[in-house]
């Protein structure tokens, strides 16, 4: 009888999933990382978003010490999160046709921006219309999905098509249909999503790789620091005011 425990067995599950993306995902994580730059380099904004738990890895990109001051939260109402209430009605937004449209209508984003999508199925309608309008404006969009869901679920969206047949760059999280790593005996159902930890990984490595590539060509990426460390705050107050025109979390 084998002495892991849970725990071990879900972090075991974890550093595979992420050993795979970073052997199998490499070039997609290049390509993300220089769009991102390149948009930066052109004058562009940066922008990020995500629905229900997929909203966290966009999250965690936004306002971010170590990360790119420039990336805003594109954030539809009621979708951001498990705030809403009651939650479900967060599942059954996704599933509304128009709405992503009625978003980007109303929101800063504007051709030569680039759009990071982050949407484990990618089935939803408001991912792929987020996707397909984005792109229609001219705006470049990263995609950060599970592909195994294209080949084993049914899109819910008119075209019949998924997040990753609308990206400029798709990045495949890995991650098994249902997003539970473990199962017991006794336990009834699956168990354990890990979409969460490795999304956030993924994205990480493309900020990382973002902001290497602009410093390779003389550019100096636009960092937040700490402002838990002397001097952070002064540090942020000076980058936040050279890209206040590309930054929309502070107005």
């Amino acid at each position: 009888m084998s002495d892991r425990t849970p725990a071990d067995r879900f972090l075991d599950a974890a550093i595979d999933l992420l050993h795979r993306v970073r052997d199998e995902e490499a070039e997609s994580i290049t390509a993300a990382g220089t769009l991102l730059a390149d948009t930066v380099a052109d004058g562009g904004r940066l922008f990020a978003f995500g629905a229900g738990h997929s909203s966290l890895a966009a999250q965690d990109i936004v306002y971010r010490a170590g990360g790119l001051a420039l990336m805003n939260l594109l954030a539809v109402p009621g979708v951001v999160g498990v705030d809403v209430m009651p939650a479900t009605l967060g599942s059954a937004l996704e599933r509304v046709d128009g709405l992503a449209g009625a978003v980007l209508d109303s929101s800063p984003v504007r051709e030569g921006d680039a759009l990071v999508i982050i949407s484990l199925s990618g089935r939803n309608a408001l991912p792929v219309e987020m996707a397909m309008n984005a792109r229609a404006l001219g705006v470049r969009v990263i995609g950060v999905t599970s592909v195994a869901y294209a080949t084993q679920t049914k899109s819910r969206h008119t075209s019949g098509t998924y997040l990753k047949d609308h990206c400029d760059v798709v990045l495949d999280s890995k991650i098994a249909v249902g997003d539970a790593e473990l199962t017991l005996d006794n336990v009834p159902a699956p168990f354990a999503p890990a979409s969460t930890v490795v999304t956030s990984a993924l994205l990480q490595a493309v900020m990382a790789t973002a902001a290497a590539c602009l410093a390779d060509r003389g550019i100096e990426p636009p960092l937040l620091r700490s402002g838990n460390v002397d001097g952070g705050h002064e540090w942020n107050g000076r980058i936040l005011e050279q890209y206040r025109d590309r930054i929309f979390y502070r107005h």
